[in-house]
């Protein structure tokens, strides 16, 4: 890459933010678009490149030039370096530490894939090293990650897009959902319920020998140091596949706390954001936090898992949600993936593969109004959540999945895990963020890094 390169696409994207209010998001997909000349188009970089971390790398190469990617794992890195270099037709670099990536002026952006414990350490050094941020969701591990996030992307002016792709993608069917719930198609919304799917126990999994690709300390990283575990006789199939089934790495890390939040921030980080939009609480929170009925896979004491040999997140669950003007929310593992709507005038269902019920097909007789769905967005829809991240950073504004919606909505999911952890129900405070009278359950918003693993501010 040669500094003429470098100073000419640096100097378009200053340019544009100095021109302030100047750029609209009702142009955004034809600027997306227009990130097509080598001297225009951003330099990327992906950190943490399994499953998902490819997939929003390969969505972004019409926009993005990839110069670095980065994964503890080397086979991992090796394979998606060698698809990296046949889709551009140029090789980037590999590293197995982030911090490496960081470290290059050359690259304007980086997007994070990593399993979500790393997340908040890799965006906050990111948005210090001067570096725009894609992060996936969920994007925290704990809400106070989510206070720090906040802090730093309005400290550094860096623009944040966060990985809830159903705000963009999936043919506009929540966008579509959000236009309805707000133009007053169903009168007074009254619940709102969030099918998110429960998940498997798993066996007993032994202590086994660390493979040999992997640097396993890296990958725990912030979290407590333990044996890694795996049954690598029996792998996974279809996506996430060609790793043990059952492990305490790979993709079953979102089946432990120590790494994730189960069901509850994995696909609840994407219909509870839609269902917090829609309701208009998207800067706010609920009241009050019950967890109805719920199944833990081990046994607990004291909000913590008293075996490291198993799952050890939720694998039944049925939530209520308190949520402002006397809306019901129901997080399930119960019943069909996605989001079911009522109010006094109707209900309606919607999912990434359809939207259902009498109020959608009423939209045959009844459209919604003209550019109802341009103006819950922003502007005209994006052509992928990518492009708008690249619009945002050419505007200088906050994408559509911004730090501070997400975090709103997420703290519902981790307020639900420490509800099911803890066997009662939580009282919040959305203003103060905190839960009312109860120090113990307080104590679980935070957690501490692991010694060398602390975030760099």
């Amino acid at each position: 890459m040669s500094v003429q390169r470098t100073t000419s696409r640096r100097g378009f994207l200053q340019g544009v933010a100095a021109a302030g209010t100047a750029v609209s998001l009702s142009t955004s997909v034809n600027r997306a678009f227009g990130f097509q000349s080598p001297n225009e188009r951003p330099v990327f970089a992906t950190i943490g490149m399994r499953n998902q971390g490819w997939t929003i790398t390969s969505k972004s190469f019409k926009f993005a030039d990839f110069a670095a990617l980065a994964d503890v794992d080397s086979k991992v890195l090796g394979v998606n370096i060698e698809k990296t270099e046949k889709a551009q037709k140029k090789k980037p670099d590999g590293y197995k530490d982030y911090r490496s990536i960081l470290d290059r002026k050359d690259i304007d952006a980086v997007m994070i894939a990593t399993p979500d414990h790393w997340h908040t350490k890799i965006a906050v050094e990111a948005m210090y090293a001067g570096k725009d941020v894609y992060c996936e969701k969920p994007l925290t591990l704990t809400i106070a990650e989510g206070k720090l996030i906040e802090k730093v992307v309005k400290e550094t002016g860096r623009v944040f897009q966060v990985g809830t792709m159903q705000r963009t993608e999936c043919d506009q069917r929540f966008l579509q959902a959000v236009a309805l719930v707000k133009s007053g198609r169903l009168g007074t919304i009254q619940k709102v319920t969030c099918g998110i799917d429960g998940m498997e126990a798993s066996p007993v999994i032994p202590v086994s020998p660390v493979p040999e690709e992997l640097d396993w300390d890296l990958w725990l990283g912030p979290a407590p140091k333990v044996d890694y575990r795996a049954i690598p006789e029996k792998l996974r199939e279809g996506y996430g596949g060609g790793v043990p089934l059952f492990s305490n790495c790979h993709y079953s890390f979102r089946n432990w706390h120590e790494y994730s939040g189960g069901k509850l921030t994995d696909w609840g980080a994407h219909h509870v954001d839609i269902a917090c939009w829609a309701l208009g609480a998207s800067d706010t929170g609920p009241s009050k936090v019950t967890p109805v009925e719920f199944k833990l896979p081990v046994e607990y004491k004291d909000g913590n898992p008293v075996v490291q040999d198993q799952y050890n997140a939720a694998t039944k669950f049925r939530i209520k949600v308190d949520m402002p003007n006397n809306v019901e929310m129901i997080i399930t593992s119960e019943g069909d993936n996605g989001i079911l709507f009522e109010g006094t005038e109707g209900r309606f269902f919607v999912n990434r593969g359809k939207i259902t019920g009498k109020p959608v097909e009423a939209l045959k007789e009844n459209p919604l109004p003209e550019g109802a769905i341009e103006s819950i967005y922003g502007g005209k829809v994006s052509e992928n959540h990518t492009a708008n991240f690249i619009e945002a950073m050419k505007s200088r504004k906050q994408p559509i999945s911004d730090v501070w919606s997400h975090n709103r909505m997420l703290e519902i999911c981790h307020l639900s895990n420490i509800a099911m952890r803890l066997n009662r129900e939580l009282k919040w405070d959305p203003v103060k963020r905190e839960i009312i009278g109860d120090a113990q359950a307080n104590s679980f918003l935070a957690r501490e890094n692991r010694k060398g693993f602390e975030v760099n501010m």
